[in-house]
């Protein structure tokens, strides 16, 4: 009996694992969409779903993407967060597949990256249940989220995106205030 206590012990002081990776290296959570990566069809079946369309940005071997994949996306709150809310389409930093822009332009997801102003991993990029036409994903992108935050303002993202706090004016960095000064 003792030994079971110490083996279950020393496994809850054990780091989560992250996401089985994928062939191209990055992180495969069994809520990433595959998609042919047209925004404006991924966007379309998001919200054919009821959801926001989130598009995360993500490079082989970063580090920052390992930590959200195995310390803050599997934690529940989040983890429900994004299976109940987001549509996410993961795009490689350095990719040649090809994606579909809303404004129609044919890039690769490294152009994509470029064009958007993506200059970190992970980022994650959070877009409008409607975008006019001939706006690009960066003018369209409600928020962005460049590198790896913790649980507390990864979450806080999440509901304030979801909530649309954006459209009210309220102030995200006020909004995660609020948050922890509610939690204390």
């Amino acid at each position: 009996m003792r030994r079971f206590a110490l083996a279950a012990a020393l496994a809850a002081t054990l780091p989560a694992q992250a996401a089985e990776l994928g062939d191209d290296g990055l992180h495969k959570p069994d809520w990433l969409r595959e998609t042919f990566k047209d925004l404006r069809e991924d966007l379309a079946e998001a919200n054919a779903e009821g959801k926001r369309l989130m598009v995360t940005f993500e490079q082989r071997g970063c580090i920052y993407c390992t930590k959200m994949h195995a310390e803050v996306f599997p934690d529940p709150e989040i983890e429900a967060l994004i299976r109940d809310h987001y549509f996410v389409v993961q795009m490689n930093l350095f990719g040649d597949t090809e994606v579909t822009d809303f404004d129609g332009t044919k890039l690769t997801e490294k152009q994509a990256a470029m064009r958007w102003g993506v200059m970190f991993t992970p980022t994650l990029m959070f877009f409008p249940e409607q975008v006019p036409e001939g706006m690009t994903a960066q003018q369209a992108a409600v928020a962005s989220m460049p590198g790896a935050f913790g649980k507390g303002t990864t979450a806080a993202l999440l509901t304030w995106v979801r909530d649309h706090g954006y459209q009210s004016g309220e102030n995200f960095q006020k909004f995660v205030a609020q948050r922890m000064n509610a939690a204390d």
